[in-house]
């Protein structure tokens, strides 16, 4: 065995997760990567506003907008884990859904544990959609300004996820299987799953939005491709990662996770079905008058006119 291979197969067991601690309070790298991320998605994002004023939203509603975002993944995230992780146990202890501390024994902080990617999904389209309705800001524009930025921002939600040990795949015999001692049961190597997501779903889907989001002008298809794309890829990585020990799999040897997934790739195609039935092309450029208000060019003035 290489040095290098076994560098490679001992490496999770060679990270620390946690940053510092004080007292009973630690900071861990996942929330680092979580601020990671939305830092990522929200420079992205101002990027394409200075450079494709076709969106009409200003710095200011973006951030309005990113904060709606945050509160939709962790509200979303953790319903989402309780209802379709493991809702039986939730339904006897309610109170762990929100409380962020073990009182079993002493009082310890813990942070939300279980978050489920899916149900942010939800939790980030319905609060863009109440954010999005509340300025009169046109929803699959925001879409298609913010979903192409997304996958680069959760690459490193995923690593979050690989140096906290957790979300570890199957037992493997391969060479690129790697120990995870402190939370994975036996000694076996694993699929490091985690890393296969934050390339596939995270990397690899970034890039292919990215060089899509100004060939593709039907409106809403970024929220589209992003449903059918992350759904078809993590179905597929769902064969190496290990599924929930409570659940197990769930319908003709499925994950829960790969149901999901079905679920989005179902959804995806049937938005961008509808988007083409209607005809919606992307808005004309939106310019920004002197007063930060959008106006729509090529619209004669104080004519309402019609985005078709």
């Amino acid at each position: 065995m290489s040095d290098f291979t076994l560098w490679w197969q001992h490496l999770p067991e060679r990270m620390d997760p946690v940053i510092f601690s004080i007292g009973n309070f630690s900071l861990q790298y996942y929330g680092l990567m979580y601020l990671v991320a939305f830092s990522i998605v929200y420079v992205l994002a101002v990027y394409r506003i200075r450079r494709e004023p076709r969106f009409g939203i200003d710095t200011e509603q973006l951030q309005g907008l990113m904060v709606a975002m945050i509160l939709g993944v962790i509200i979303g995230g953790r319903l989402g884990y309780v209802l379709f992780y493991n809702l039986p146990y939730y339904w006897r202890h309610p109170l762990e859904i929100i409380l962020p501390f073990d009182i079993g024994d002493g009082f310890r902080f813990t942070g939300i544990a279980g978050m489920s990617f899916h149900g942010g999904l939800i939790g980030v389209i319905l609060g863009s959609w109440i954010f999005v309705r509340r300025n009169k800001l046109d929803f699959f524009d925001m879409t298609d300004l913010i979903i192409p930025c997304i996958p680069l921002g959760y690459t490193f939600g995923r690593l979050g996820n690989f140096i906290n040990g957790e979300l570890y795949g199957r037992v493997t015999t391969r060479p690129i299987g790697m120990l995870f001692p402190s939370s994975a049961p036996g000694n076996e190597l694993r699929h490091p799953s985690q890393l296969y997501e934050a390339f596939f779903e995270g990397i690899v889907l970034f890039i292919i939005l990215w060089l899509l989001r100004k060939r593709i002008r039907t409106r809403g298809a970024m929220l589209a491709l992003f449903l059918m794309g992350y759904g078809f890829l993590r179905f597929f990585i769902e064969y190496t990662r290990e599924p929930d020990a409570h659940l197990g799999f769930v319908l003709f040897q499925l994950s829960m996770g790969q149901l999901l997934c079905i679920a989005m790739m179902l959804a995806g195609g049937a938005l961008i079905l509808y988007q083409k039935l209607r005809g919606r092309e992307s808005s004309p450029t939106v310019k920004m008058n002197k007063r930060g208000n959008s106006s729509r060019a090529g619209q004669k003035k104080n004519r309402p006119g019609k985005i078709r």
